[in-house]
C-alpha cells in the first residue's frame, strides 16, 4: 500500500541530481585531500616503534624469590635508556600528528 497525498495522488518521488562534469564540484588537482600522506603515516610508525623499543626495554628486573634483592632494576638501560626512548617516542608522534602534509607526490 502507497500513501496518497491530499489530492489522492501517489507521491512523487524526485530522483537525485548529479551534478554534470562541467559544473563547480570539480576534483581539487590533487584528488581528495587527506589529512596524513605517507611521509605523516611513516612517522607515526617510527614514533610508534619508538614507544614498543622503550617498553619492552623498561620490562624485567624483578627477583623470582621475595626475600632477595636485585640490583638489576636500577640498571641504565631501566633508568635511562628506554625513558629517553618512550619520551622521543612521544615528541614523534606530536611531530607527525601536527605536520601538514607537503605538497609534492
Amino acid at each position: 500500500m502507497t500513501k496518497k497525498n491530499k489530492n489522492g495522488e501517489k507521491p512523487v518521488i524526485k530522483k537525485k541530481q548529479i551534478p554534470e562534469s562541467g559544473t563547480s564540484q570539480k576534483m581539487t588537482d590533487q584528488g581528495s585531500i587527506f589529512a596524513f600522506n605517507r611521509e605523516n603515516y611513516k612517522l607515526l610508525f617510527i614514533g610508534l616503534g619508538l614507544l614498543v623499543l622503550g617498553f619492552l626495554l623498561m620490562i624485567g628486573g624483578g627477583s623470582d624469590d621475595p626475600d632477595v634483592f636485585n640490583d638489576a632494576i636500577f640498571n641504565f638501560r631501566r633508568m635511562v635508556l628506554a625513558p629517553i626512548l618512550i619520551l622521543a617516542g612521544y615528541v614523534v608522534e606530536i611531530f607527525a600528528i601536527m605536520k601538514r602534509p607537503g605538497k609534492s607526490e
